[in-house]
């Protein structure tokens, strides 16, 4: 997946919007028109479609992809991108959301792959993701959406590890100073290296030994389950052990990277067990569709619908 580059400007403030999750009417809106509501019963789980996930049915319009997902059941959505769109559409999706009373996921604060940035104690460096902090916040804070994702760049190769780990606390507790208070929670996304070489931060294990080091209610971890079955396997002893830190999910079956039921995973038995904890946070849908088109668009929700019986 596309990551934005490591130090970006944000968007131009604009007036904060009211609180999420409220309760609302439903319409299409645009020049698309959504199709008719189907009456499917909602999802036991959050599971979030990413906006544009079912542009074949519901066209490139916004406010239309939305109600497509709402009137499939599907009660979140995610949007990596949130932070870069123009305000306007930030604030087209949040009032979407809000009026069919569904959640909006994580949206990517810093994703750098090509810097070793988090690893050093470079004051130049503390400066620029301080000031990403900053953006981050004004993104909350216009939308409303209470959770961005971090990546903490690579790992050098001339430090060692343990030195690493340090300072990538130390950053972290910088970024908590700015973002606790302002209600902001930072989710740090393990990665696996056979995607992804040469990033620090590759497991499940690892993001909860730094987020106890940070020691702060608003630095967690979005734990992605297809890099964390290829990283260390065992899902659910494994998220059973970093439950305490976990405040999101990413979904995507191995191999592939599509929707459930088309690899290995047996997300059946891991939403079962998830429920089971009463998570009411989001599972962004962070993957590909098996099938092209509509037919593999209805193919991912079918999958859903197949898991969600539990």
């Amino acid at each position: 997946m596309r990551r934005r580059d490591f130090i970006t400007t944000t968007l131009a403030s604009a007036a904060a919007l009211a609180a999420t999750h409220l309760t609302g009417e439903a319409r299409a809106g645009g020049a698309l028109q959504a199709p008719a509501p189907s009456g499917a019963k909602r999802f036991r789980l959050n599971y979030a479609p990413s906006l544009g996930q079912f542009k074949a049915h519901a066209g490139t319009d916004l406010a239309a992809q939305v109600q497509f997902a709402a009137d499939e059941g599907f009660t979140a959505m995610f949007d990596n991108g949130l932070m870069n769109r123009p305000v306007a559409d930030q604030e087209l999706i949040v009032r979407e959301i809000q009026r069919r009373n569904m959640k909006l996921g994580p949206f990517v604060l810093l994703a750098d792959f090509n810097n070793k940035n988090f690893v050093t104690r470079d004051k130049e460096v503390r400066a620029a993701i301080l000031q990403k902090m900053r953006d981050g916040i004004e993104t909350m804070k216009r939308t409303g959406v209470g959770q961005a994702l971090l990546v903490p760049g690579r790992f050098d190769e001339s430090l060692a590890w343990e030195y690493q780990t340090a300072n990538v606390v130390e950053n972290l507790r910088a970024c908590m100073d700015l973002c606790q208070p302002a209600g902001l929670v930072l989710v740090l996304e393990p990665l696996n290296p056979k995607n992804h070489p040469g990033l620090f931060l590759t497991k499940i294990p690892q993001a909860y030994q730094i987020c106890r080091s940070v020691d702060n209610p608003s630095c967690k971890i979005v734990n992605d389950i297809y890099h964390q079955q290829i990283t260390e396997g065992n899902i659910i002893p494994n998220i059973e052990a970093g439950w305490d830190e976990i405040a999101a999910f990413h979904l995507g079956d191995n191999p592939g990277r599509k929707e459930p039921t088309s690899g290995e995973i047996n997300y059946r038995n891991v939403f079962k067990y998830i429920h089971g904890r009463g998570y009411q946070g989001v599972l962004c849908m962070e993957h590909g569709q098996s099938k092209p088109g509509r037919e593999g668009e209805r193919a991912v929700i079918d999958a859903y619908r197949a898991c969600d019986q539990f």
